[in-house]
């Protein structure tokens, strides 16, 4: 029994330094992306159509949707389109990557609007597919929602946003994932 305990907690502790291995703060993506010659591609992996209405930091290499919205399906238990993965984001990234003329050992951090629902799943996703590397930015663009209080629900601590990063409503077409492009 002892030594289940012990195997258990040894596991979970792998984990979660796994977890936090792969998590990044916006403003730290944000020095990164400044310097010079790093092996790094930074991807906004949220679909086009958010982006277009949400903001959009020019601080990201390109738009490649982890998920996207299928306008013919709707998710009736949350209320929302459904959401489907996009086919084509591990070659993709590795387009990107060799557009760049970096390896697939290059860091590839990923941006989302609250770092959960695609930001952690495409980085564990892409680190599962050959990118070792791969990241995501803690609380993403948007941040995470007050629980309490007069702004309950809106979005307006933490995250790329609300860390005094730059961003725009404006989105640059050379960096956005287009259909007509592909």
């Amino acid at each position: 029994m002892k030594h289940l305990f012990i195997a258990t907690s040894l596991s979970l502790l792998a984990l979660s330094a796994q977890a936090v291995d792969i998590a990044v703060p916006a403003a730290e993506v944000h020095a990164r992306v400044q310097q010079p010659n790093q092996n790094l591609l930074f991807v906004d992996v949220r679909d086009p159509v958010e982006i277009m209405f949400v903001g959009f930091t020019d601080a990201v290499h390109v738009n490649v949707p982890f998920l996207m919205v299928d306008r013919t399906a709707w998710d009736e238990k949350r209320g929302v389109y459904k959401l489907v993965q996009n086919p084509e984001f591990v070659s993709q990234i590795k387009a990107e990557l060799e557009r760049r003329g970096l390896g697939m050992d290059a860091e590839v951090i990923t941006l989302c609007r609250s770092g959960s629902e695609r930001g952690e799943p495409s980085a564990s996703f892409l680190r599962s597919n050959g990118f070792p590397n791969a990241r995501y930015v803690i609380d993403g663009f948007q941040g995470t929602p007050l629980k309490e209080g007069p702004q309950a629900g809106m979005r307006v601590v933490n995250g790329w946003q609300n860390s005094g990063l730059p961003w725009s409503t404006k989105m640059n077409p050379a960096k956005m994932y287009r259909l007509d492009k592909h």
